[in-house]
């Protein structure tokens, strides 16, 4: 094992990426040759696995209003969560409901992401007394979309009610709107 004083620790950036899968073959073969030699690279990896878990579980449940990545939700299909997933442009809308057999529901809003410093989320819910801001969500500039994930038990509860999301792109001066999206919802209906 290498010295817990790694001198060329990997960042919790490239082992999350490892752990998701993410890694080209000749970058994943370095990785996981430095993390099977280091004690401290190693244990990094386990606290992020065993954090991961902790998200998943929580957004599998959904306990939370969650922003995830692309690979996050493919690793929730991968372990069996039953993902049902609504894709809406800037400026459009979509019909959408929940039904007994979704785990979790993931609305993708599309947007132009790249030069996007920080981005905020908005989310006008007709139950709540104001809009919600999700600040400084986690993206990839180059994706082009970001996946949310609201509460799936509000969503079960909801009537027929129109919600809309915001993405607001924020840098040092200034906000500029990304998109607002809509989602018409109805409860399911067998």
């Amino acid at each position: 094992m290498i010295d817990a004083a790694c001198k060329t620790p990997l960042t919790d950036a490239q082992l999350l990426e490892y752990w998701l899968d993410g890694v080209a073959a000749d970058a994943e073969d370095v990785l996981e040759e430095h993390v099977f030699a280091c004690d401290r690279c190693a244990r990094r990896l386990e606290e992020i696995v065993g954090l991961a878990d902790a998200v998943r579980q929580i957004v599998r449940s959904g306990g939370t209003v969650a922003v995830l990545t692309r690979a996050f939700v493919e690793r929730l299909r991968q372990d069996g969560v039953r993902v049902r997933e609504y894709r809406v442009e800037p400026g459009e809308g979509v019909n959408c409901t929940i039904t007994p057999e979704d785990d979790l529901v993931v609305s993708r809003l599309r947007a132009p992401l790249e030069g996007v410093a920080r981005l905020d989320v908005v989310v006008h819910d007709p139950g709540e007394r104001g809009p919600v801001r999700l600040q400084d969500v986690p993206f990839d500039p180059g994706a082009a979309e970001i996946f949310v994930a609201p509460l799936a038990a509000s969503l079960r509860r909801l009537g027929t009610v129109v919600q809309r999301m915001e993405l607001i792109a924020v840098d040092d001066s200034r906000e500029r709107q990304l998109g607002v999206y809509t989602f018409n919802h109805t409860p399911y209906a067998r």
